[in-house]
């Protein structure tokens, strides 16, 4: 317990961006046998707070095997382009962090070791893992290019003193009450809800559990991209709409990046926001655990579950090891070590997640009603991103037309079921052919 306070008291307590020191690139092919590279994704509100969770983990992993990790923390914004150079380069890290949604397209590439028994056996066995996180780690059918190290889910966190000045007495459950208390909070330079328009993964998460909802998917069964769909295209226009003609949504959003809708929540600016990993995020913009709270993320009517009631994407974070790794032995006893029921515990602690790990998940740290949320909703109410090779080009180029969509809607342009369609029909083409 006490390396996990000191963990989280390190998390919550930075924001100052730092610039981390390049590790990839080649470096891989010129380790010795004592030294991993290994790039992480950005889990907290900057680089440095993954600095600070990280590094003093990375040095007891030396300590204990005498393998130097070279840590490189990477922005969402530039993550997937690194990856994709270096699986085309073969110059990448020895390990590294991807999202669980690109897990398929990765793999497609054939960068990434396969994680057959052999491999999982060297990292303690597959069965330690739960199993909806394990099924973001590829195509089914295929070993998983990666294991799963953090999960998490969409809620809906609103700003429990704004709900109380607006005469709002309980959280909305359905879009429809998220609509209705959105009204009563957008005055006075106030905003129902935040997002993140120019967020191109958040928008694909949210879109996505939207099309659910509307009894559509954004590919066919087959893996074949069908962004055109009548429910898909309904999805995009609600989404865009909570700014185009709801107007809960301030017309600065549009421009929003990752984390930047997180200041207004804070600061009593914005009401609500769907978001993943809570605690330590909220708690780094100053804002106490007393002053927000939680519910699940809104359903058209009802209550969350399967089918139209998805509420949220299997969301979360997977370690994968790169095949042309000179040091196999030592990428797999890292993997097994941050994989570990106690590193397991003290990051997810960290960050704010729940542990993909059976063992791990046991702890009493994880007793806690905002993470009991994420739980039910992982295990009730959400969906995994389709696993296809082409996930990775679908978060980009729709993403990319949610973000002109938003663009649209605040700079006063109209934003039509017909727009919407051809913005989606322009992504589509994008797209390899099958």
């Amino acid at each position: 317990m006490r390396r996990i306070r000191a963990a989280v008291t390190g998390a919550v307590t930075l924001s100052l961006a730092f610039t981390a020191t390049a590790c990839g690139g080649g470096e891989s092919g010129e380790a010795t046998p004592k030294t991993l590279t290994y790039w992480a994704t950005n889990q907290g509100s900057s680089l440095e707070v993954d600095k600070k969770v990280l590094q003093p983990e990375l040095d007891r992993f030396e300590e204990e095997t005498g393998i130097k990790v070279k840590l490189e923390v990477i922005p969402w914004s530039d993550l997937l382009n690194r990856i994709l150079t270096a699986t085309t380069s073969g110059q990448g890290p020895d390990v590294l962090n991807i999202g669980n949604t690109w897990s398929a397209s990765l793999q497609s590439t054939g960068a990434l070791l396969p994680f057959d028994a052999k491999n999982f056996e060297a990292i303690g066995g597959k069965d330690r893992f739960v199993d909806s996180a394990l099924g973001s780690t590829g195509v089914a059918g295929k070993d998983p290019a990666a294991v799963p190290l953090y999960s998490m889910a969409y809620a809906l966190y609103y700003n429990k003193q704004m709900f109380k000045d607006a005469g709002i007495a309980k959280p909305p459950t359905t879009w429809e009450e998220v609509a209705a208390a959105g009204k009563k909070l957008s005055k006075d330079g106030k905003w129902g809800i935040g997002v993140e328009g120019s967020n191109l993964s958040n928008n694909i998460h949210q879109v996505f559990v939207l099309a659910k909802q509307h009894g559509a998917d954004f590919f066919t069964a087959d893996g074949k991209a069908d962004f055109t769909s009548d429910g898909a295209v309904a999805a995009v226009k609600q989404y865009v709409d909570l700014m185009a003609t709801q107007k809960i949504v301030a017309p600065g959003n549009a421009e929003y990046a990752q984390n930047q809708s997180l200041s207004d929540f804070a600061k009593d600016r914005t009401g609500m926001v769907l978001w993943q990993t809570p605690s330590q995020t909220f708690a780094s913009q100053g804002m106490a655990p007393e002053e927000w709270g939680v519910a699940p993320a809104p359903v058209p009517a009802g209550k969350p579950g399967q089918g139209k009631q998805t509420n949220s994407m299997v969301a979360g974070i997977n370690m994968a090891v790169f095949k042309n790794t000179k040091n196999l032995d030592g990428a797999l006893k890292f993997v097994k070590f941050m994989t570990s029921d106690e590193e397991q515990i003290l990051l997810n602690k960290a960050y704010g997640s729940v542990p993909p790990v059976k063992g791990a998940q046991k702890d009493p740290v994880f007793a806690d009603p905002a993470l009991d949320v994420i739980r039910d909703t992982l295990a009730t109410s959400a969906a995994a991103l389709p696993q296809v090779p082409e996930e990775s080009q679908f978060e980009t180029v729709v993403g990319t037309a949610v973000k002109e969509l938003f663009a649209d809607a605040a700079a006063g342009r109209p934003v039509t079921t017909e727009s919407v369609r051809a913005k989606l029909e322009k992504a589509q083409q994008q797209m390899p052919k099958k």
